[in-house]
């Protein structure tokens, strides 16, 4: 007689999920692996799909949100020299305390600064909002400016991955005044 190790009515089931937690493990690693190898073309979908941008066409005014210094005064005197508007607004916001304590001129003053070495004129530059710290904030001021303005349309210029969200607030804001939003 041998003592060879039958399978019993109970190690059958047992035997079967570890097969199905096996088989599982593969799968999930095979997924991962494909992932990790095509990697950079699944975060460019994700990411266009994150993106937005609306046609830019003519406008009452570019808007300047606070941040981006890199990005949104450079857009903005682009559709003021190609003559999409006539009016610049730049947002009067304060980021953080060397701003308050004078040691860094503000974004407000950093983004005119930008604009005037581009060639676009003091009369063209306006400042909307008080102490304004986000961009909700800058979307309530601005439907004010809207409002006192009768503005049909703004031109709102910000970067890639912020598009979505500042589309969302400033359209929600800007609801019921008339007044067409594009983000680009």
């Amino acid at each position: 007689m041998t003592d060879e190790i039958q399978p019993t009515s109970h190690t059958a089931p047992r035997f079967r999920a570890a097969k199905r937690a096996l088989a599982a493990c593969l799968l999930l690693a095979a997924v991962c692996a494909a992932v990790w190898f095509d990697r950079e073309a699944l975060l460019r979908g994700i990411a266009e799909l994150w993106i937005v941008s609306d046609t830019i066409g003519p406008a009452d005014a570019a808007v300047i949100f606070g941040g981006g210094l890199e990005v949104r005064p450079f857009a903005a005197a682009e559709y003021y020299q190609k003559g999409l508007v006539k009016k610049i607004l730049v947002s009067n916001s304060r980021v953080d305390r060397s701003e308050t304590l004078g040691v860094l001129p503000s974004h407000a003053a950093m983004n005119r600064s930008v604009l005037l070495k581009l060639g676009v004129p003091e009369a063209a530059i306006e400042t909307f909002g008080s102490d304004l710290t986000n961009t909700y904030q800058e979307a309530v001021a601005l439907r004010e400016w809207a409002l006192r303005a009768h503005a049909r349309s703004v031109i709102v210029p910000t970067q890639e991955f912020s598009s979505r969200r500042v589309r969302w607030v400033v359209k929600r804001e800007l609801a019921g005044t008339g007044t067409r939003v594009q983000v680009a």
